[in-house]
């Protein structure tokens, strides 16, 4: 039955309206992780079929992830050590980034903050005070996250606020086939169907422009009231049936290549990721249990296929465990990311290279986006309307994020000249002049990253403040006992805690994985 064209104050009945039937149009991490939220929320008040084909692979790099993941495993109720076990999963407190700024600098982007508040004025205010009188000391000693992560430990953070263990927050490194496979045993225990096969053509209706059904190889065809495209780059519904467009932001984010590698694992489980610059590009490595995930993000306009898979393969830790995988995208998204009654989550919606690992929250984000705006057949635009905006918003603040690492930079090669150079969109500049004027950490909407986050990679980069925040001037306060006292306290929980190695293996520990 072919959708119903919105119509305000039609007199059918609401049972009626309802969405009876969705099809997701792909797997992969964005096709299962939908098939589970849907049912998850659905239950079997509507069928919900999957089609994906083995012939085709999945990108399967997004092995690292940002806080918020804990919560869409917590409300499919997932148990978390199983979910680790299953996927060979390793806990995260942030990210290091190497060699960003300039050759030999260092820095930490935590989950989490520095240190607790201890006046009107943020902490960083007074680290900055104390770094103009000569204080040489790194804004990453002022970080729980940091304390932990250098020292090789975790623990779950402290549920009691007057304790500093509870400062900080965490996320995962996994294996995002595996994380695949466990949410697709989820999702078809609980109803939803799996069909294997190529599509080969969508049918549109010739009334209303919305995908009718899609078309096997095979002959087979499905049709449904909604589609979910998570086709990946090709965007096979969302472009190729639609002709929604795409925003190009190489201009912006100029990297359109990587290649991909897991190497076999090397010295202690580092509860981090790492970012390390390269001349033309950045190089990732992702620690997982029974292996290391690593990849060089760059540009192809200044360095080849060749010496690129050199650079990589030159800097693993362990012997390589396949050959390099080469993938190749554009930065930017979809004009409109739902469309009639296609809604592209995952790579099909557009892509932001994993720098700040957001790609798996990206289509978390599309999820949550889809259950607070789920639409009846009626298609209302006003519905599609704000779910189109706060996606591209929600993009928009995370492009700003990425950009910022590379426009901050002080290094020589063509690439990081050109991004230090380069005009920046305006919601990004305001932010960077009011830190570099003030220190102040301004917030937009739909930014996902806190000020924690911003003032890591300001701080990190050299976007060093030309003055405090004027505030400071009218408190009558020496905080430099109170930052001492703030180091030792970080070192010494720090110390508490177990080693990440010792905590795996107590909770979370995979089969099949050798003790370190």
């Amino acid at each position: 039955m072919r959708p119903l064209p919105f119509q305000a104050g039609g007199s059918v009945s609401e049972q009626d309206r309802r969405i009876r039937s969705i099809v997701i149009c792909g797997g992969g991490s964005a096709g299962w992780m939908t098939a589970a939220a849907l049912v998850n929320a659905l239950g079997r008040r509507c069928a919900i079929t999957l089609v994906e084909s083995e012939e085709i692979g999945t990108v399967g790099v997004g092995e690292a992830t940002i806080p918020p993941i804990r919560l869409f495993n917590q409300t499919l109720g997932l148990d978390e050590s199983e979910f680790l076990r299953r996927t060979q999963g390793s806990f995260k407190l942030g990210i290091q980034f190497v060699d960003w700024a300039r050759p030999g600098d260092r820095y930490f982007h935590p989950f989490g903050t520095y240190g607790r508040p201890f006046d009107v004025v943020p902490v960083h205010q007074w680290w900055l005070r104390a770094r103009a009188a000569g204080d040489a000391t790194s804004l990453d000693d002022y970080c729980m996250a940091w304390a932990a992560a250098s020292a090789g430990r975790f623990a779950p953070p402290s549920t009691d606020a007057r304790n500093v263990l509870s400062t900080y927050d965490y996320a995962y490194h996994f294996d995002a086939s595996l994380y695949a496979a466990f949410l697709r045993e989820y999702s078809e225990r609980r109803g939803v169907t799996r069909v294997e096969g190529k599509i080969t053509d969508v049918r549109l209706d010739a009334a209303t422009g919305f995908v009718e059904r899609v078309q096997l190889h095979d002959g087979r065809h499905f049709a449904a009231d909604l589609f979910i495209d998570c086709s990946g780059f090709r965007g096979l519904l969302i472009e190729g049936a639609l002709a929604t467009g795409y925003e190009d932001w190489r201009h912006w984010l100029p990297c359109d290549r990587a290649l991909a590698v897991p190497c076999a694992s090397a010295g202690r489980l580092t509860p981090h990721t790492r970012a390390t610059a390269r001349a033309a590009g950045w190089q990732w490595r992702i620690p997982l249990q029974h292996r290391i995930g690593n990849g060089y993000v760059y540009c192809s306009q200044h360095v080849s296929d060749d010496a690129a898979a050199s650079t990589l393969l030159a800097n693993l830790d362990g012997r390589t465990l396949a050959d390099p995988r080469p993938l190749r995208f554009t930065a930017g998204r979809r004009r409109l990311m739902w469309n009639r009654n296609v809604i592209a989550i995952g790579l099909a919606s557009g892509f932001l290279e994993p720098l700040e690992s957001t790609s798996i929250h990206l289509i978390q984000a599309s999820i949550a986006k889809l259950l607070a705006l789920f639409p009846d057949r009626d298609f209302d635009p006003l519905v599609r309307d704000e779910y189109n905006r706060i996606a591209a918003s929600e993009m928009e603040r995370i492009r700003d994020f990425l950009v910022l690492h590379y426009h901050l930079n002080q290094r020589d090669g063509e690439l990081w000249r050109y991004c230090a150079a380069m005009s920046i969109p305006n919601t990004l500049a305001e932010k960077i002049e009011h830190f570099r004027r003030y220190g102040r950490l301004v917030q937009r909407e739909y930014d996902l990253f806190g000020a924690a986050s911003w003032l890591a990679v300001h701080v990190g980069q050299h976007n060093v403040p030309r003055h405090n925040d004027p505030l400071i001037h009218y408190r009558d306060i020496d905080a430099t006992t109170w930052l001492a006292r703030l180091r030792e306290a970080l070192a010494a929980a720090a110390r508490q805690l177990p080693t990440h190695e010792e905590f795996i293996e107590a909770q979370c520990k995979a089969p099949g994985v050798m003790s370190a």
